[in-house]
């Protein structure tokens, strides 16, 4: 690259100089003139600012190559043509302005008029110059620019990159450590030369976490198998399913116990507490279930029995209550286990037994069999006149 843009200088030096020549040329074209150019002090100065810019473009092309990037030289060729053929064209045109030693010179001679002391063709020729190299001047700069620019992103990028290899580096150092992992530069040596559809066998160790999970479960195997086939020390699994029913059943009871649902017609008790009985009365008195059959006082009417007196057609204790409440009979009275819990039944039949010596307005007649509590033996009565 750094011998591409001194090859470029050279040509754009050249350039520079045959316009300088090129400039004088015109004054020599019918034979040399009387008076020098350099006797002109405008022509000095545009001769001294060609010169100096000249030098600038020097010094920017050194900057340049300086900066170049070495690995681009893929347009070496490309560029050292195209400036060679802009040079030949530009050289073609001037050279026709030069060499028009007749009619040209003529009509210049006769035409141009005097600027600053000197013909007014060779002036503007200076000026053209001047302006190229204002123009290469400029050119240099902005590829001096984005040249910079390219460089620095360069840079950047390639810290950026270096940075996160460096992190993964570290991020996975411990993980390689752990598992004793063989850098891919020694793969060569792992080789067993097995390739199959492009999968190579390599001849790596188990990492050691697989090792020592594996010796654990060779471990734990023996024990079990101790413990569960040698010894008949561990439960086997039809034991620990009766373990966890039974378990499962204490559960159950203690759960339904908390709430007073464990009780049925085998294990109810009487219920005396004022409250159990202000909930049984509450079950009672409502008119979708007791009141219908039995009248809101408990004294009976066509379709229930008085129970406010001693005579029940199935049973008076406790106990037989319940479970007429709970599964009704088969002459009238409904099975309530669906609508009410074995507690509220438990309460109702509570109230039911405090609702005995009560004095109803309209108490139907007696019904059933004569009930004792003391004796707790039902007592057939001749003056009953529905037995069941």
């Amino acid at each position: 690259m750094i011998i591409l843009m001194r090859n470029k200088f050279k040509y754009i030096a050249s350039f520079v100089i045959t316009f300088l020549v090129l400039a004088l040329q015109p004054a020599w074209a019918e034979g040399p003139p009387a008076p020098s150019i350099f006797n002109n002090a405008l022509a000095l100065s545009l001769l001294a600012l060609m010169v100096l810019l000249l030098i600038v473009i020097g010094i920017l092309g050194n900057i340049l190559i300086g900066a170049a990037d070495i690995n681009a030289k893929k347009r070496k060729s490309e560029n050292k043509s195209g400036i060679i053929t802009g040079l030949i064209l530009l050289t073609l045109l001037f050279s026709q302005g030069v060499f028009a030693q007749n009619e040209t010179a003529k009509v210049i001679q006769t035409t141009s008029t005097e600027m600053g002391g000197m013909p007014a063709s060779t002036f503007y020729i200076m000026i053209a110059v001047l302006f190229i190299e204002l123009i290469i001047i400029l050119t240099l700069l902005i590829n001096i620019k984005l040249l910079l620019k390219k460089e620095t992103q360069k840079l950047v990028t390639e810290a950026e990159v270096a940075e996160v290899e460096k992190q993964k580096a570290n991020k996975l150092s411990w993980w390689a450590k752990v598992n004793k992992l063989r850098p891919i530069k020694e793969e060569a040596e792992l080789d067993l030369g097995h390739d199959y559809d492009g999968i190579r066998e390599l001849d790596n160790k188990l990492p050691p976490w697989w090792l020592y999970g594996f010796y654990l479960t060779i471990i734990f195997a023996v024990v079990y198998l101790w413990r569960f086939q040698v010894s008949h020390t561990g439960p086997t699994g039809i034991q620990e399913y009766e373990r966890s029913v039974a378990k499962a059943e204490i559960n159950i009871q203690k759960y339904l116990k908390s709430k007073g649902e464990s009780v049925d017609e085998n294990t109810v008790t009487l219920l005396t507490d004022e409250a159990d009985i202000a909930a049984g009365k509450a079950i009672f008195m409502d008119p979708s279930k007791c009141p219908a059959c039995h009248n809101a006082d408990g004294g009976g009417n066509a379709v229930g029995p008085n129970l406010t007196d001693d005579y029940w057609l199935y049973g008076g204790n406790v106990k037989d209550i319940f479970k007429t409440i709970k599964y009704g009979t088969t002459k009238g009275m409904r099975s309530w286990k669906d609508d009410l819990s074995a507690k509220q039944i438990a309460q109702l039949v509570g109230y039911v037994k405090s609702l005995k010596g009560s004095k109803p307005a309209n108490p139907k007649e007696p019904q059933g069999e004569l009930y004792k509590e003391a004796s707790d033996t039902p007592v057939k009565d001749s003056t009953s006149t529905v037995v069941k």
